[in-house]
Parts: structure tokens; C-alpha cells; sequence
């Protein structure tokens, strides 16, 4: 199988090409694809040199599928070209996510609302995968209403300008800056632009894209989401509301035996999860279960994950995997 990937020297275009080493994707020719500036660099895989190429190139070259991790714009402007050659897209900025006629997948919530029409395919916010991942199974159970969700996000997620800025910070050293502010000994409560409700874009993902995953209107969510000087992955401090009553040992067996999450929630021996804990893991972890006890049918949780994992590279490739199981690419 010939597989692209759009944006692969940038910090999830480099972490896609990881992932679909460590799990076999079944890759035949690799067409990295970059800026013209990258043109002619070279990228490894799988112990082989390939040249980066620009975008016409890769069209001409007729990949099967391009995973595309090189900002919206880029998008925007490439993915319709390489859908109209008969590509299937991967894409995992926000170009796509909220236009009514593309799928927003999280495989193990709606990939089977996938079809071989299906020609651009929206990779949601890593902070939006991470948590319905979790609230999905519930809602199932318990139906939600409400989610309020605070963010304890990594600077990975702004990449890699932002990682040097924290080490740069952290050794004393005058360097470029990804964010207004420092961001060592310190935290950003914004992520994104703003917008005239006052809340970020990042923030208003997080609410739209929830319901348009879980195929649920009615779910409300209000956000705030926070940079943290981390390197290893997202946290999340999640608080739900269901329709219905809930024990606390059913919620942890509902977890326990959902696909991808693992639960970590023992308060006894100290055990939560926490972003080094989650770094280079594909699964979500939650724990500090407890029940909200200021209001009826309510759940307080905290859920972890590699945002340039499961949050972006291994969620594409998982999509990626699906269709190649239907036989669609």
C-alpha cells in the first residue's frame, strides 16, 4: 500500500511515521510530503531513507491513503486535490472536523459510520479524543447531559517551537517563543485565539466536536483549557452529569472493559494517572473516580493521554486500519 504523509518532518507528521512502523500498517511505498523548503530532505523508516516531496508530487505518485498532519490551511487547500485523484484522507487539523458532509471518527466510537465514499476523513482535537473515548460507554449507560471539562495540556500539542521554548526557559537560554508569556513555572489558560463569547477556539472544539462524535445534540459542554510546562502528555479534570443514577463500582467495570482505556484509580497506594505515566502509550487512562457530591447523577473523573498518540498520530492510523480491514483503501 502506498501511504502519504502530509506534514511528515513536523512533530505528529514524525509520530505518525512511528506509529505505523510499531504497528505494521502494512506500508509498501512511503511518500513523505512537506513544505517546499523540506523538499529533497530526507525522512527514515523503517531503517530506509525516503525524499521529502511536495504536495503535486505525492498526487502524481497515486498513494492509497495520505494521513495530513500540516496545519489547516494546508487542508484546505490539498486535501480536496488529492480526494479528487481518488485519495483517501486522513486529516488531522481543524479544516474538516465541523463541515457537515465529513465523518469525525474516533474508531472505536463511530468508525463504523465510515463508507468507501468516504474521501476526506476529519481527525478530531486531541483533547476531544481523549475524553469521549471515556464518556462514550457512559453515556450509552447513563445518558449525559452535561460535561464541564478543564485541561491540563501539554506544550507538544503546540509543537515543536513550543517544546523549545520550555527547555530553553528551563536551561536560561533567550530563544525563540511559541507563547506570549513563559511558560516554565507557570501556566497559559489559553489555548488558541479567542472568540467574542470569550471562550478560545480550543475550548469551543471541545463542545462542538463532543456531540458530533457522540451523535448526541443534547450533551452540553462547557470548557477551559489550560497549557502546562509537560512534555508527555494531556490531562483532563471532567466533571458529568447523567439523566440516570449511577454506582460507582458499575462505572469502574464500564471502563475497565472499554477498548483503548485503562483504569488507574486506587487512592490508597496513590494511584492516578499522570502525563509520564501516559508518554508513548496509546491508551487513555482515567482514575480519581469519585461522585460529585454537590448534585444528583454526577461523576468527577481525571483521564491522561499521549496527545501526539492517541490524540493525533495513533488515531489516524487506527482510521487508517479500519478502512484497510473494510477493503476500501
Amino acid at each position: 500500500m502506498k501511504v502519504a504523509v502530509v506534514g511528515a518532518t513536523g512533530l505528529v507528521g514524525t509520530k505518525m511515521l512511528q506509529v505505523l512502523t510499531e504497528r505494521n500498517f502494512p506500508v509498501t511505498e512511503l511518500i513523505p510530503v512537506a513544505s517546499e523548503k523540506s523538499v529533497g530532505k530526507e525522512v527514515t523508516f523503517k531503517g530506509k531513507p525516503y525524499k521529502v516531496v511536495n504536495a503535486d508530487t505525492a498526487i502524481s505518485m497515486k498513494p492509497d491513503v495520505a494521513l495530513f498532519s500540516a496545519g489547516g490551511s494546508t487542508s484546505l487547500e490539498w486535501a480536496p486535490k488529492f480526494a479528487a485523484a481518488g485519495i483517501t484522507v486522513i486529516d488531522n487539523s481543524s479544516a474538516w472536523r465541523m463541515d457537515p458532509t465529513k465523518k469525525l471518527v474516533v474508531p472505536e466510537i463511530n468508525g463504523k459510520t465510515l463508507t468507501p465514499e468516504d474521501k476526506i476523513i476529519a481527525n478530531p482535537n486531541c483533547s476531544t479524543i481523549q475524553m469521549v473515548l471515556v464518556l462514550n460507554p457512559l453515556h450509552q449507560q447513563y445518558k449525559i447531559n452535561r460535561v464541564v471539562v478543564s485541561t491540563y495540556q501539554s506544550v507538544t500539542g503546540t509543537g515543536v517551537k513550543a517544546v523549545n521554548q520550555l527547555m530553553n526557559e528551563r536551561k536560561g537560554i533567550n530563544g525563540e517563543m511559541a507563547y506570549p508569556y513563559p511558560i516554565d513555572l507557570n501556566v497559559i489558560p489559553q489555548i488558541d485565539v479567542f472568540l467574542d463569547n470569550g471562550y478560545t477556539k480550543e475550548e469551543m472544539k471541545m463542545v462542538k466536536e463532543t456531540t458530533k462524535i457522540m451523535g448526541d445534540d443534547t450533551i452540553r459542554v462547557t470548557a477551559t483549557t489550560v497549557r502546562i510546562p509537560v512534555i508527555g502528555g494531556h490531562s483532563e479534570s471532567v466533571n458529568v452529569a447523567f439523566d440516570k443514577e449511577f454506582e460507582l463500582k458499575e462505572i469502574r467495570n464500564i471502563l475497565a472493559n472499554t477498548p483503548g482505556v485503562i483504569v488507574v484509580d486506587d487512592p490508597a497506594n496513590q494511584k492516578y494517572p499522570m502525563p509520564k505515566d501516559a508518554h508513548e502509550k496509546d491508551e487513555v487512562f482515567v482514575g480519581r473516580i469519585r461522585r460529585d457530591e454537590t448534585q444528583p447523577n454526577t461523576l468527577n473523573m481525571w483521564i491522561v493521554a499521549d496527545n501526539l498518540r492517541k490524540g493525533a498520530a495513533t488515531n489516524a492510523v487506527q482510521i487508517a486500519e479500519y478502512l484497510h480491514q473494510q477493503k476500501w483503501i
